[in-house]
């Protein structure tokens, strides 16, 4: 079993940070790309950030471009959103991924965190 916990929403003004954490934890082999998605209010969940093992990433929405930074530490199975600028548009709930190779399996699938709440007032 695999699991994914996340940490550090919460409520900041436009213009505030926040860093949001996620951490793997269970019977893993290797873990391999991991991401952030978010879903706000009546809107569908989409992906905002991916980072491979190796580090490279990719941002898969333009508005968070230059305000969100995507890290990773391999030996600490945690990966890292760094969102700066906030805008209420952010608001939203955000969910970490992980592409993980369990320990008791050899085919990779993919685990999502519990969701943590991002609310950036006006």
């Amino acid at each position: 079993q695999v699991q994914l916990v996340e940490s550090g929403g919460g409520l900041v003004q436009a213009g505030g940070s926040l860093r949001l954490s996620c951490t793997a934890s269970g019977s893993i082999f290797r873990i391999n790309a991991m991401g952030w998605s978010r879903q706000a209010p009546g809107k569908q969940r989409e992906l905002v950030a991916t980072i491979t093992s190796a580090g490279s990433t990719n941002y898969d929405i333009n508005s968070v471009k230059g305000r969100f930074t995507i890290s990773r530490d391999n030996a600490k199975k945690t990966v890292y959103l760094q969102m700066n600028s906030l805008e209420p548009e952010d608001t939203a709930v955000y969910y970490c991924y992980a592409w993980v190779v369990a320990a008791t399996s050899p085919t990779e699938a993919r685990y999502w965190g519990q969701g943590t709440q991002v609310t950036v007032s006006s």
